[in-house]
């Protein structure tokens, strides 16, 4: 799948705007620490726009094509065979990726491997259902005949993929004309929109541990003696 079509968007008036929403929102996002790890994973070239690659040292641009701001660490790799090891990034941002991946749920189960447990995961999609998106697409449509077809990403179905590896949504932010609006964790699950232009999740990796099968050695419960000096005193008494 090519990004043609994210970059073209970009250019446009309303997608000039909506490279604005998103950088403001990417700097809201990036809470953490400047000596935590960060994974960019589909290079955007404007990434100084909302991190400081001089002090975020540990952040990093993965991008198959070598996109991204020149000050980054940039790794050239497949986003579906992540070349790290498992549990290594704090934070992980997904913008514009996955909804031109051909092995985008490949590429979700590395992003799983490789983020730490507790860590949060920020992805941006476009919104299928916004017209704008599509009026763009028939503008370009030669380009994108291609790359259209079952590969934009529904929140539904963002939101099964995240329930089905552990993650738990924290947020949802709809990007508008010039305005976002953000839902907070159940109130996000049954948001729906067909005005915006894009959409982001936040989400939390979970680790549940089992609770482990312990043998039961007796099915008849006791009762425990409360004030046992108290009851030996009535026995020698008597």
């Amino acid at each position: 799948m090519k990004r043609d079509f994210l970059f073209a968007y970009f250019q446009t008036p309303r997608g000039k705007l909506l490279r604005e929403l998103e950088v403001a929102y990417l700097q809201r996002s990036i809470t953490v620490g400047c000596q935590q790890t960060l994974l960019q994973i589909g290079g955007l070239g404007w990434e100084n726009e909302f991190i400081d690659c001089s002090l975020y040292q540990n952040f990093s641009v993965l991008d198959a094509k070598k996109i991204g701001w020149h000050e980054a660490k940039k790794v050239t790799a497949k986003a579906y065979a992540l070349p790290f090891h498992s549990n290594c990034f704090d934070l992980i941002i997904v913008p514009h990726l996955l909804e031109f991946d051909a092995s985008r749920f490949q590429t979700f189960r590395e992003i799983e491997r490789v983020l730490k447990p507790e860590g949060a995961l920020i992805v941006i999609n476009f919104n299928p259902w916004s017209f704008w998106v599509w009026y763009q697409f028939f503008l370009d449509k030669r380009r994108l005949a291609d790359s259209w077809k079952g590969h934009f990403i529904s929140r539904g179905r963002l939101f099964d993929w995240l329930k089905v590896l552990n993650f738990e949504v924290s947020s949802k932010t709809e990007f508008y004309l010039n305005s976002t609006k953000t839902q907070q964790s159940t109130h996000a699950l049954n948001s729906f929109s067909i005005t915006s232009t894009a959409y982001a999740v936040r989400a939390i990796k979970r680790r549940y541990n089992p609770i482990p099968m312990t043998h039961v050695h007796s099915l008849v419960p006791r009762l425990a003696i409360t004030n046992p000096l108290s009851a030996s005193t009535h026995r020698h008494d008597g």
